[in-house]
């Protein structure tokens, strides 16, 4: 259940408050701040994704309220890595104040800084690397390489006068990593044997038994489709996977097939990073998607975004026949991608609309051809042994994922009192190796829609939701602004109700009865009576077709 919400009383010198902003309860918007002695230390800055019920959405924003008045107190925001979720939401947070710092590992600060430059916006930076270490006024930061499924992620370590923290990111164990570079287990023993205040430690997939699959399993299985695949293939993936990337740039170059990118983000991210190095693209594989034409369809892949169901992204307008690329009898589609809670019914409706166009759909249902990028379990449990954290807080995950994670550290003998559940806006003071929660903070959503950020509320969401749902009616009455009694009308009009109008002219005797009653009543309020109107409409459609359509009434005095 949600706590109450409580303010936290002033914070006491010496003393570290954490507040995760947003990232638990859910899959996105990650974001946690720390503060000391007056400053305050950003660790990631993510959006999260709209799902079906939140219409009109674009991204959903962790919500600054708490810090929108101590812009000039925050030190820095670290990155841990370069995937929406975890950077996303940095230029809305720039808006406000454009000069915070941002420190982060070179791929990370590349994707962030080709993301500001959209927005118009030059950061200041600071780029880090694993083993190194940073002072940002009372934080002194160390930086830990981990392995994830984009490269240059890190853990982040902040040493202050209150205690340590240990904070991963998204992370994983995988002992054969495309890139050899393993997440640093030496440097966790040593962070353990020294002592680890609290671990914030990631819980996507604590839930899941055992250890993650090596990725280094996922390139003979997208060989072998490919060299199956007797026309077009199309391979679906986070725009920011560059290792998923590199394996379809090797499976297509071992069989004579060349690569064309689609999708804004996939092209922009990619060209990061093969300039930076993290992505090895063979000679002439890679070819520009308005001449991928006129190549053969059996000596072509098309790497594009929209693995997650997205209405605007390229898979989608495949699926629906609004892309120049077609997909049809013969093709294969690769979807070689997790699905993040919430999208599987967008997704699984693009499985069918491609199959119904006739292509081979391989996903990770049927086929090895994804594996995650978070620790699983087994792995969990190797680091809690290794690191012993005097108290655990799961972070970036749903509930379920939050409360397997808290089984996993009780079950290495953290004491249940030191592992904490909580929600965005818990708020946590640490001292002497104590951690307490203090607060609760009522913290909410922050919808970008178009152009607009915190403008649409939840309220605005229920309506789009009811006129996509119910459908929409429309009462026009015009009364005599002496008696009250109607002089024309009621008109009704619906839209996504019913075909036929005249299906309302069972109700319009009630319309007219219930505002002579008002009149005699002595209601003359224009707002009034068109209450009045909703009121029996809604009863009317309710009660006769069990629908509950958002009903405008317009009631005009002459």
């Amino acid at each position: 259940m949600p706590n109450d919400v409580y303010a936290p009383a002033p914070l006491q010198p010496g003393t570290l408050r954490i507040t995760p902003i947003g990232g638990l309860g859910e899959i996105g918007r990650n974001m946690t701040t720390f503060e000391i002695d007056g400053k305050i230390l950003i660790v990631d800055c993510g959006v999260l994704f709209p799902e079906e019920h939140q219409p009109g959405v674009d991204l959903i924003l962790p919500d600054f309220s708490s810090i929108k008045d101590r812009l000039d107190d925050i030190v820095g925001v670290v990155l841990t890595h370069g995937h929406e979720d975890h950077i996303g939401a940095v230029p809305y947070l720039l808006r406000l104040r454009a000069d915070i710092p941002l420190i982060g590992s070179t791929l990370t600060l590349a994707l962030i800084e080709a993301k500001l430059k959209e927005h118009r916006i030059k950061p200041y930076t600071l780029n880090v690397a694993e083993g190194q270490m940073e002072a940002l006024g009372p934080f002194d930061l160390e930086f830990v390489a981990v392995n994830h499924s984009i490269p240059d992620a890190l853990a982040v370590v902040i040493h202050s006068v209150a205690g340590t923290v240990l904070a991963t990111g998204d992370f994983k164990m995988d002992q054969l990593p495309l890139d050899g570079r393993l997440t640093d287990l030496r440097e966790f023993a040593r962070l353990g044997k020294s002592g680890v205040d609290v671990f914030l430690v990631d819980s996507t997939n604590a839930d899941v038994p055992g250890f993650t699959t090596p990725e280094r399993s996922i390139g003979p299985v997208l060989d072998q489709v490919i060299s199956k695949a007797t026309k077009k293939v199309v391979v679906a993936s986070f725009s920011s996977h560059v290792h998923r990337v590199q394996q379809v740039l090797d499976a297509a170059h071992a069989n004579g097939r060349r690569v064309a990118l689609l999708g804004r983000s996939m092209v922009r991210n990619m060209t990061i990073a093969a300039e930076l190095g993290y992505l090895k693209v063979p000679a002439g594989v890679l070819v520009d998607y308005k001449k991928a034409g006129d190549i053969p369809d059996n000596k072509i892949v098309y790497m594009s975004t929209g693995s997650q169901g997205e209405p605007m992204a390229v898979l989608s307008r495949m699926a629906n026949r609004d892309h120049q690329i077609s997909v049809g009898e013969g093709d294969t589609v690769i979807l070689a991608s997790s699905l993040i809670p919430g999208n599987e019914n967008a997704v699984y409706r693009i499985i069918d609309g491609l199959t119904k166009l006739g292509a081979n759909v391989v996903h990770k249902g049927n086929a090895k051809v994804h594996v995650s990028g978070h620790a699983a379990a087994g792995e969990l449990l190797y680091c809690y042994n290794i690191l012993q954290p005097k108290n655990v807080l799961p972070v970036h995950g749903e509930h379920r994922h939050l409360y397997a994670n808290a089984q996993l550290a009780m079950q290495t003998g953290i004491p249940e009192e030191n592992v904490f559940l909580g929600e965005d806006g818990s708020v946590y003071d640490l001292k002497a190796g104590v951690m307490t929660q203090v607060g609760q903070l009522d913290l909410g959503y922050v919808y970008v829609d178009g152009s607009t950020v915190g403008e649409i509320t939840d309220a605005d969401l229920k309506d789009r939701r009811i006129l996509g749902e119910e459908g929409f009616i429309s009462v026009i009455v015009v009364v005599d602004a002496s008696t009250g009694k109607i002089v024309v009308g009621p008109e009704i009009h619906a839209k996504g109700f019913a075909e036929d109008d005249k299906i309302f002219d069972a109700v319009k005797p009630k319309i007219a009865a219930a505002l002579t009653e008002a009149a005699q009543n002595g209601v003359r309020d224009t707002h009034a009576l068109g209450q009045v109107v909703r009121r029996t409409v809604g009863r009317w459609v309710n009660v006769s077709y069990r629908r509950r359509p958002m009903i405008v009434p317009l009631v005009i005095e002459a």
